[in-house]
């Protein structure tokens, strides 16, 4: 009783900082002082070596600890609604060796082009008019606001990005080969398309715009259905929030010449190799059910248009021809074409990142 009397201070200090290391709130350090007389005396109290050492240890922990916290994640604006099975992810694995040299693989930047096809954009890049629409009647649409609005505060998803050729995948690193034994194809999530939209996504979740990501598999077993089965998710996800304003169908190209050399469309942007992309606006011959086809390609216009003044030579000319696509469902409805199967999965998810980016750009205005 007396050695308490003695050091009873030091001993409430370390039972309190005993508490608070056991109870894991050490968010700060804390103050401890002794009991009421202590307080009033006004006088310093002087802990014993050993005891204020121990002190010492416990303030160094806590500050260690302190340190080695991981770092709050940020908050995600991606509304959940169906995933696929672990069935589905499981279907098509991504082969653990491609080094067989079966065909060449060989980078291409495809250049802006000159001929009566072809619409320079006022804000940068070019349309490839492959319809008997006039080029006069497209310009007239240039100078026309996007024909929605989103709401970028708002907790209701504003855009979807799903894909309906999900298997869709890359070359596993950058090289100027390819082996014949790979489809070019996986249900691997990591590795495929889905991972190209995941940076797009990420810039959104930076913006703060709520969104879907629709990462069920749509042309696994049967790749003739592929936009049967997107379209049927699709229309129940519109269904169900009928804020979304944009609808962005990821995929990849497959450019490939009649030797068997693979193209891969490449460019560089700050020092680091991207896929060049391409959107693809269609246009209704009549016949098709999509009435609204100019109002997508306004959308198209003002996104190359975008893109191109962001990161110069990242885009090809917007394909704007006879092309369904379920691009019916929104006035903001475009495929996007992400490298090709040529082009590394790093290079494609580079491109990813950076048109997330100039979406975002435009969205926001």
């Amino acid at each position: 009783m007396d050695f308490y009397n003695s050091h009873r201070q030091g001993i409430n200090k370390l039972a309190a900082l005993s508490a608070v290391l056991a109870t894991g709130e050490y968010s700060k350090s804390p103050t401890i002082t002794g009991d009421k007389e202590d307080k009033d005396s006004g006088e310093d109290k002087i802990l014993p070596p050993e005891t204020e050492q121990l002190a010492i240890d416990s303030t160094n922990i806590l500050r260690i600890m302190e340190q080695n916290k991981s770092p709050e994640q940020p908050k995600s604006h991606r509304v959940l609604t169906e995933q696929p099975s672990a069935e589905s992810l499981a279907m098509v694995k991504y082969p653990e060796s491609l080094e067989r040299h079966d065909g060449v693989i060989q980078n291409y930047t495809y250049p802006a082009y000159k001929g009566t096809q072809y619409i320079d954009l006022p804000g940068g890049g070019q349309v490839r008019n492959c319809t008997e629409r006039s080029n006069d009647v497209l310009k007239q649409q240039l100078s026309k606001d996007l024909p929605f609005k989103i709401d970028a505060s708002s907790d209701q998803p504003q855009v979807l990005i799903y894909h309906t050729h999900t298997t869709e995948s890359y070359e596993p690193y950058a090289r100027d080969f390819y082996d014949n034994t790979f489809s070019s194809k996986t249900t691997e999530m990591d590795k495929n398309v889905v991972s190209v939209g995941d940076r797009i996504c990420q810039q959104l979740d930076e913006a703060g715009i709520t969104y879907v990501h629709d990462t069920l598999v749509h042309d696994h077993p049967d790749y003739n259905g592929a936009y049967d089965s997107s379209r049927k998710t699709v229309k129940e996800i519109l269904k169900k929030y009928p804020s979304i304003k944009v609808c962005l169908d990821i995929h990849r190209d497959g450019i490939q010449r009649a030797d068997g050399t693979r193209i891969a469309p490449v460019t560089e942007i700050n020092g680091k190799q991207a896929a060049q992309i391409m959107i693809i606006s269609g246009c209704d011959d009549g016949t098709m059910g999509m009435p609204n086809c100019l109002e997508n390609f306004i959308f198209a216009s003002k996104l190359q248009s975008q893109i191109e003044s962001d990161y110069k030579t990242l885009t090809r000319p917007v394909l704007f021809d006879y092309r369904h696509y379920n691009q019916d469902l929104t006035t903001g409805s475009l495929l996007i074409e992400m490298g090709s199967h040529g082009n590394s999965i790093e290079q494609a998810q580079y491109s990813g990142e950076l048109v997330g980016k100039s979406l975002v750009k435009l969205l926001k205005g």
